[in-house]
């Protein structure tokens, strides 16, 4: 895993609203650049040539959600080990358990501080490290 500080997210909402407030977050406060999709089948067919360096995957989608949407992501070449958060309202500590089982890194919870967003996206980046 490289040590080369983040700048590529790969954001998947389906809430039109949440998901142009955190991606405006991210762009305007953390000056990442961020692929903001709909849906999981969005984030799909955008993902290889976006070549992210982070996933940031809302949880509760129709159709196909978060933790599907992660699966499929990571059997696309080149993204099997790229690191995943999950963004939800559903933070119970066994629903938590549950999101890193899957293989993410954290959860950050819904709502967010969009003032913020940046600065926790960039605190977990910097943990992956720690087992």
């Amino acid at each position: 895993m490289s040590d080369e500080p983040l700048s590529r997210i790969l954001y998947v909402e389906d809430d039109g609203d949440v998901r142009h407030l955190a991606s405006f977050a991210l762009k305007a406060v953390g000056r990442f650049v961020v692929e903001a999709c709909a849906s999981g089948e969005e984030a799909l067919a955008r993902a290889e040539a976006f070549a992210p360096q982070l996933l940031l995957l809302d949880v509760m989608m129709p159709g196909m959600d978060g933790p599907t949407t992660l699966e499929r992501l990571r059997a696309l070449p080149g993204l099997a080990e790229t690191p995943a958060v999950f963004m939800t309202a559903k933070v119970q500590p066994q629903e938590v358990a549950r999101y890193r089982a899957l293989g993410s890194l954290d959860v950050i919870s819904k709502p967010f501080d969009p003032m913020t967003l940046s600065t926790t996206v960039r605190e977990i980046w910097a943990r992956r490290h720690v087992a």
